[in-house]
């Protein structure tokens, strides 16, 4: 099966795709895409939103990262699955990665391109969804217990329980460096006029 991931290093939304590809030891090529100058291939294959990660399999375009993450769950279910196989305990875990990309994503996006009072608020947000999965996860090494899943996948390029998660080859094979990432949001603060 020809996989192809088009994305950013820094991205952490193309970190919980090629984290997936990783879990299952699927074999993939990554393709870097210039955000600033969209190519071909980026626009062809999404045509709707005109952005990261799109996973390519066999030719087919699959986008968001959550999306892709599911699907590489299914297509490669022979090895670590990500979401459990009880409908309920599915659906928690899609609710908790939801919450993911609207309470931490979103209000942490704020600590780092605005200013003031808005920052502020951005930070209180992120604390609170903090605490919030703080008290979800409890004792679990995971959140879906014992193992590596799908509310960890969608989470480990924001949250510091990363550390733990790095102890996964999948995920410490997948994540940029500290520095890189660290530049990119110094580049990118500048050109919003923040620094």
């Amino acid at each position: 099966m020809g996989v192809t991931l088009l994305g950013t290093r820094v991205s952490p939304f193309g970190m919980r795709v090629r984290i997936a590809l990783e879990e299952k030891g699927a074999k993939y090529e990554f393709s870097e895409q210039d955000l600033r100058n969209k190519g071909p291939m980026l626009l062809e294959m999404n045509p709707v939103y005109k952005k990261v990660p799109v996973l390519i399999h066999n030719g087919k375009p699959i986008c968001e990262s959550l999306i892709a993450v599911q699907h590489i769950d299914e297509v490669w279910n022979n090895k670590s699955p990500l979401l459990l196989s009880d409908p309920y305990q599915r659906a928690q875990s899609r609710f908790w990665a939801d919450f993911v990309d609207n309470k931490v994503y979103f209000p942490g996006r704020k600590t780092w391109t605005k200013k003031g009072q808005e920052l502020e608020a951005g930070k209180n947000g992120l604390i609170e969804s903090l605490k919030l999965l703080e008290g979800e996860l409890g004792d679990k090494p995971y959140f879906e217990g014992d193992k590596l899943g799908y509310v960890d996948v969608a989470l480990i390029p924001f949250y510091s329980w990363c550390k733990r998660c790095m102890q996964n080859e999948s995920v410490s094979k997948s994540l940029p460096d500290p520095q890189e990432v660290y530049g990119f949001l110094v580049e990118l603060r500048k050109k919003l006029g923040l620094e």
